[in-house]
């Protein structure tokens, strides 16, 4: 009866683990929708009023600012993982 319980535990854990790292996507991979195709394609007209180093802010944004958030998103993605390891015992030694 005991291993069944601590089945049903682990797999609990397990089930709490996925649903958290898949929304934590979810909400990063929206970031990156709306900077890459919010900014770059749907708002480029208001942000090319600002220029940034001579260069319209929607356009940059087009070009790089899409590519330096996915980096960073990157970067924030790896931390919430590591985060979420050491919550659920997953860490590597």
């Amino acid at each position: 009866m005991s291993t069944e319980k601590s089945q049903t535990k682990a797999a609990d854990k397990a089930d709490r683990y996925w649903k958290t790292n898949l929304r934590y996507l979810a909400i990063l991979l929206s970031i990156w929708f709306v900077v890459s195709y919010g900014a770059g394609i749907l708002f480029r007209e208001s942000l090319d009023t600002i220029e940034i180093g001579g260069f319209p802010l929607g356009f940059w944004f087009a070009q790089q600012g899409s590519i330096y958030v996915f980096v960073i998103l990157i970067f924030v993605y790896v931390r919430l993982m590591n985060r979420l390891d050491s919550q659920y015992g997953f860490e590597e030694d």
